[in-house]
């Protein structure tokens, strides 16, 4: 049996939701491979880089669909975290404010999966 992409896409969900965020990664990685401009599975694949410390691969996801999406203000705000917990507050800082004036909303929200 074949699975189609929103099947495959739904079992990376699943375990992102189960927590097991590298069991995730490598299922979106595959994932992006097959279908490079759906932002909707870059993001989760940067959050779940983010979320297993995979925060290389993160910026570099999150950087792709920015450059395709300047005004997407989450992408704004999971690249403002991981480059936080890079240590690379001044960088972090541009991102974090630029979420925070698209939203309204304090960049501090937090970066938990989302049911």
């Amino acid at each position: 049996m074949i699975e189609t992409l929103m099947e495959r896409y739904e079992r990376a969900q699943m375990y992102f939701d189960a927590k097991d965020f590298v069991t995730a990664s490598t299922l979106l990685d595959e994932l992006v491979e097959d279908v490079p401009d759906e932002t909707a599975v870059r993001v989760l694949l940067a959050r779940a880089y983010f979320h297993s410390a995979q925060l290389h691969r993160a910026e570099r996801e999150l950087r792709i669909v920015l450059d395709r999406d300047p005004v997407d203000d989450y992408a704004h705000l999971l690249l403002g975290r991981t480059l936080e917990r890079q240590s690379r507050h001044g960088e972090a800082a541009r991102h974090l404010r630029i979420a925070e004036a698209m939203t309204g909303e304090s960049s501090r929200r937090i970066l938990e999966p989302v049911d």
